[in-house]
């Protein structure tokens, strides 16, 4: 399996995930399923999550489209980071 582990500090938590939330059919059309959320306890507007990938090509195109960044600056995304990871684990 392949996810995409993301890193974002954000201005405001709350307004961050209503544009997270609101984007969920542009995650999905791009192949993209979110996972999992994380807040550090410490720096609560410091957020990780996770999207397993269905399709690799199409979320890193997903990711670098410009428009991504715009809603990211809509959102209150202050800075962030992604990484495309595949499991070395055996099962």
């Amino acid at each position: 399996m392949i996810v995409t582990l993301c890193r974002n500090r954000v201005a405001d938590f709350a307004k961050w995930k209503a544009v997270l939330d609101s984007h969920t059919r542009a995650h999905g059309a791009a192949g993209l399923r979110l996972r999992d959320l994380w807040r550090d306890l410490e720096e609560p507007n410091h957020v990780f999550f996770v999207f397993e990938v269905a399709n690799l090509d199409n979320a890193r195109t997903f990711v670098s489209d410009p428009a991504a960044a715009e809603v990211g600056k809509t959102a209150g995304v202050l800075e962030g980071e992604y990484h495309f990871l595949e499991s070395s684990l055996r099962s």
